[in-house]
């Protein structure tokens, strides 16, 4: 009995549902129309524009700045040392991210009030305004690059009659600037691991001539490096020499 009274009610909710009216669908389109607004269509590239650049940020602050060398010299001299993750690797970005904002503050005030501010006041174009913007950051790479590494990027590019050092587009530029600022920072990583390796070689020869072969030299030898570190005052010595590189 209760198995056909519910029978029953499954059929007359069915044919309740069958006789409703359908539901209602929205109906969406998605399309590109002609702006009937030019300044709602100029903000929304300027957004565009905005988006891409964050996304690019990155890159140009590695590629564009000295952080490059900042870094590479830092974890030369982690590596010099054998702390193995001491200075953490967020200590160390931190502190090259604060060095590469000291440095290149002239050419990003520069930017700000031969650029951005002009811009903001519709006193300029964009196009104007990029190229402002572009002149102090081609400043300080053409300072910081090799004759030879720029030379390099020319040839290979094709770019041989340019009349100035101005005119070299940065395509050309910015992988001339990066292998100096890698050559660089490999030679200061260098000149940080000579007195370390001394002392690894040092403590290497005493155990070996003590008979003492299965001890680690580096377990010696560490604390002997730190100690050394500390009484020159190695982070004084090696940011400041870092800073003056630039200049």
């Amino acid at each position: 009995m209760l198995k056909i009274i519910v029978a029953t009610l499954i059929a007359i909710l069915i044919t309740s549902v069958a006789a409703a009216a359908p539901v209602p669908v929205p109906n969406i389109s998605i399309g590109i129309g002609e702006g009937n607004n030019p300044e709602a269509v100029s903000a929304g590239v300027k957004i565009l524009i905005l988006l891409t650049i964050l996304s690019l940020a990155p890159a140009i602050l590695i590629m564009l700045t000295g952080f490059t060398r900042i870094i590479i010299v830092f974890h030369f001299l982690r590596q010099a040392l054998g702390t193995q993750q001491m200075p953490p690797n967020q200590v160390i970005i931190g502190l090259a991210l604060f060095l590469t904002f000291f440095i290149m503050s002239p050419y990003f005030i520069q930017i700000n009030d031969e650029a951005i501010q002009p811009y903001l006041k519709k006193s300029i174009t964009q196009e104007e305004t990029i190229q402002r913007a572009a002149e102090p950051l081609k400043k300080f790479m053409f300072k910081q690059t090799r004759e030879k590494d720029l030379a390099l990027f020319v040839e290979l590019s094709g770019k041989k009659n340019l009349k100035s050092k101005q005119e070299t587009p940065f395509f050309v530029l910015v992988p001339a600037f990066v292998i100096s600022e890698l050559k660089t920072a490999f030679q200061i990583g260098f000149l940080i691991y000579i007195p370390f390796l001394v002392i690894d070689i040092v403590v290497a020869s005493v155990l070996l001539s003590m008979g003492m072969m299965m001890l680690p030299p580096v377990m010696i030898s560490l604390p002997f490096k730190i100690i050394l570190f500390v009484l020159v005052d190695g982070w004084y010595l090696i940011v400041g020499s870092l800073v003056k590189s630039f200049y």
